[in-house]
């Protein structure tokens, strides 16, 4: 290089990149670009008209066959976005949600009977009709398009393997499951190809994705996201997902125990398969054969109800080494269909990895979303890069007792830091209702099982034979409770198998309207899994075992006035088996303990219920 020249290089640098700056500042102006303010991205004049949005469906081709037809699964793939990825060039993030419910469901799948003892081999459920083949494909949904394409989002929906328009076979968390997503976010990212077309078509490009992708979805669709997280795909930043399920096992059993979900008496995982297993006609026999009746039949186990390494391929909380993504995640603490336990768990072991997560807990029952504005600002700040420091805010948000869900109060973190462990022991007449306090009881006390006497029922008894009742004096100071409780019972049994039930409730129930929406938590548990949740072991009848096991996790506020209630049943109508009345279980006082989280601890327990 002429050395003369090198002093006038930088000053011509210089002007060359100002005159650049200039250039793309004014092609810049031009172009239609998201808007934040307070951390949250804005609805944008010109992205918010739906007659201009992209609308493209495709099938992203997987690295896979799970329908054993020796040809790659592809997946039925929806897009939604703004013109402006094609008239300006933009690039933007996507949200994203996927499920097996998109192309519709069996609407009478035979569930399995349950009228039957604890332990003996179940009668077989009767055959499932099929769900009816869909004739067109298209544009698989609508959800999130209107929350997100007007704040500079691209929206992208996927049927999972085996339903809809996708190939494969339906697994109920299977490993397809969580792959079948990631092909997609690959796909988004460049890394995968897709075609127009279920066979064959030509291929499919999504260069407008910015390669940031976010996930959200309930129950099923809250699922998946987790699924695709534990892949650890490059390019999924953020998930939100919202009552999911984050293992088949805690769906379906407890501590050893055949229960069911709440509204859903007799299904099991086979009957799940049955209700989604809408894809192609011609591959049913084949997953049928290879995924009903072989891997999961073969696998549940539901005449023991006992844990396996089944269990254990769908379960998430085991399968987090690679997850990397931020994580915003919503339950609420009285779904009895997806128990709190699924997202308490998973919260738990994502914050111990260190990753960006908050937990958002509400009141009501299965699903509710976190607020609007605190999920605009997740995306905002994982898919945009806005720094909004959402991350660094509280990490736990809980809607209070009559408060609306967009107005939770903000916590350091969940369970609340002040919260310990309060032992606490039944006495007197728990027929009647004895007491619940700090104090060890002592004795024996004989109860009956009678499935018929349903739960609320019991619980506002003022005596049963079906049923032991322990309770607090009323409180006089309101105690809040945050936390998994966890009981351990002294029994024996008449049987070789019994069902236990236990419920912790504010007493007095109310008598009208719905008293189980009051319950403060439950749990239930197989005594033959007393010493294993692997194993179990026909009880013999007389002697006694202790069971320990968790209630699901709460976090309420108890009123003064109110008298907190322990019960200790065996059949639970709403969710266990209902074998024959009559099954004897005697409870050892002295043996049994419930361990309350009770923020500020025995100091706390003891103000609320001294009296003054």
């Amino acid at each position: 290089m002429n050395q003369r020249l090198l002093p006038l290089l930088p000053a011509a640098l210089a002007a060359l990149g100002a005159a650049s700056l200039r250039a793309q500042d004014t092609a810049t102006a031009e172009k239609t670009l998201p808007v934040f303010q307070d951390g949250q991205a804005q609805e944008v004049p010109a992205f918010k008209d739906r007659n201009n949005w992209i609308k493209e469906f495709l099938w992203v081709e997987a690295p896979f066959d799970s329908d054993g037809d020796g040809k790659p699964d592809r997946l039925h793939v929806d897009v939604w976005r703004p013109k402006q990825t094609d008239t300006e060039g933009l690039k933007v993030p996507v949200v994203y949600e996927t499920s097996p419910y998109f192309a519709g469901t069996g609407d009478q799948t035979p569930y399995w009977d349950t009228n039957h003892e604890v332990g003996a081999e179940p009668p077989k459920r009767k055959p499932a009709p099929q769900i009816a083949e869909r004739s067109k494909a298209g544009m698989i949904a609508q959800s999130e398009v209107m929350t997100w394409l007007p704040r500079g989002f691209a929206v992208v929906h996927s049927e999972s393997p085996g339903t809809g328009f996708s190939d494969g076979c339906p697994t109920v968390g299977g490993a397809n499951e969580a792959l079948a997503p990631k092909a997609v976010i690959d796909w988004l990212c460049g890394r995968l190809k897709a075609y127009d077309a279920r066979e064959g078509g030509k291929e499919v490009v999504a260069s407008w994705c910015s390669g940031k992708v976010g996930m959200i979805g309930t129950s099923y669709n809250g699922t998946l996201p987790l699924a695709a997280a534990t892949t650890g795909v490059e390019g999924l930043e953020a998930i939100v997902p919202i009552a999911p399920n984050t293992s088949s096992y805690h769906y379906y059993r407890s501590h050893g125990l055949v229960r069911h979900p709440g509204g859903y008496m007799g299904e099991d995982i086979d009957v799940l398969y049955d209700f989604i297993n809408s894809g192609r006609t011609e591959r049913r026999a084949w997953c049928n054969e290879h995924v009903r009746d072989g891997e999961l039949l073969q696998g549940f186990g539901r005449r023991t109800g006992d844990w396996n390494d089944f269990w254990a391929g769908r379960d998430y909380a085991l399968q987090l080494d690679k997850f990397r993504c931020a994580m915003l995640m919503s339950h609420g603490w009285n779904d009895w269909n997806v128990m709190p336990e699924h997202s308490v768990r998973i919260y738990s072991a994502v914050k111990q990895k260190g990753l960006p997560c908050i937990a958002f807990f509400h009141q009501a029952g299965h699903g509710g979303p976190p607020p609007l504005e605190l999920v605009n600002k997740w995306f905002t700040r994982f898919l945009y890069g806005i720094d909004n420091g959402v991350e660094r805010g509280p990490r736990s948000w809980i809607v209070r007792e009559g408060d609306r869900n967009s107005n939770p109060t903000s916590y350091p973190d969940y369970p609340h830091p002040e919260a310990a462990m309060v032992a606490l022991h039944g006495s007197g007449e728990g027929l009647k209702i004895g007491t619940l306090g700090t104090a060890a009881g002592n004795g024996t006390v004989k109860i009956v099982d009678n499935v018929e006497k349903k739960g609320a029922q019991l619980a506002m008894a003022a005596e049963s034979p079906h049923r032991l009742l322990f309770a607090t004096p009323p409180l006089t100071a309101p105690l809040h409770l945050s936390g998994t409780a966890r009981i351990t019972v002294k029994l024996a049994s008449s049987k070789p198998a019994a069902n236990l039930s236990v419920w912790l409730v504010p007493l007095p129930l109310p008598e009208r309207g719905r008293p189980y929406d009051s319950i403060v938590t439950r749990g239930w548990a197989d005594p033959q899994n007393h010493q294993s949740l692997s194993k179990g072991e026909p009880l013999v009848p007389g002697k006694f075992v202790t069971v320990t096991f968790d209630l699901q996790p709460d976090d309420q506020v108890i009123p003064a006035g109110k008298q907190l209630g322990l019960m200790v049943f065996s059949s639970d109508w709403d969710f266990t088996l209902r074998p024959p009345a009559g099954t004897e279980l005697t409870i050892d006082l002295a043996g049994t303990v419930l361990e309350l989280p009770v923020v500020g601890g025995a100091k706390a327990f003891a103000a609320a219920t001294a009296g003054k």
